[in-house]
């Protein structure tokens, strides 16, 4: 067997990763669209060689992978994390995996939530949050998105589209409250919930 070029040299899972980090580093500094964003993850996610996965970064300055001169990524420890701030965009994504945002964390005007086969949980209650209208968009593939808002808040999940998912609003949907959420994009075999937070968080949300 002769040798293998080295674009043609299978991939893991941590270089998939590697690279899906710096597409999220792409769209905070506003190189990418969320489409485009899409496009390119689910490339990354399906490639099954260097030289496949390498094509998504081939036009973003300063996002190059790192590693020898054949082009191997790295792995990075570590979340990518987009500054919260006017306009800012928050890309969480995941892959067979387990997100949880919770406690004071930064909330971004726009969240984008890219997933497959996770579950991922938002909880607002003690969140830190600049604007009172969250814009969230889905792109999901057999997961469970549970939005966590405190009471008062409002949930609008009207502009997600549904292919073999299911919906639970156990919050308003209108008129507009302290905190409102608006989520849009699609939801394939997976599930999305809006609630209020149970037991004794529920009675500090309402103090």
């Amino acid at each position: 067997m002769g040798a293998v070029d080295a674009r043609d040299l299978r991939v893991s899972d941590a270089e998939r990763e590697h690279v899906g980090q710096l597409l999220q580093r792409a769209v905070g500094q506003g190189m990418l669209s969320l489409g485009e964003f899409t496009e390119r993850m689910d490339t990354a996610l399906s490639a099954k060689t260097r030289g496949e996965l390498n094509v998504v970064l081939a036009d973003l300055p300063g996002m190059r992978i790192r590693g020898d001169h054949t082009g191997v990524p790295s792995p990075v420890r570590g979340p990518v994390h987009v500054e919260p701030g006017s306009g800012a965009v928050d890309v969480i994504g995941g892959q067979m995996s387990s997100v949880v945002r919770k406690g004071p964390w930064h909330v971004a005007e726009r969240i984008r939530v890219s997933t497959r086969m996770s579950s991922v949980a938002l909880d607002f209650t003690e969140a830190v949050i600049s604007s009172n209208v969250v814009e969230i968009e889905l792109d999901d593939f057999c997961s469970s998105v549970t939005l966590i808002v405190p009471v008062g808040s409002t949930v609008d999940l009207n502009g997600v589209q549904l292919v073999g998912a299911s919906i639970k609003n156990k919050v308003r949907t209108a008129p507009p409250g302290s905190l409102h959420i608006v989520v849009r994009g699609r939801l394939r075999f997976g599930s999305v919930t809006a609630k209020h937070p149970s037991g004794w968080k529920r009675l500090l949300s309402q103090g």
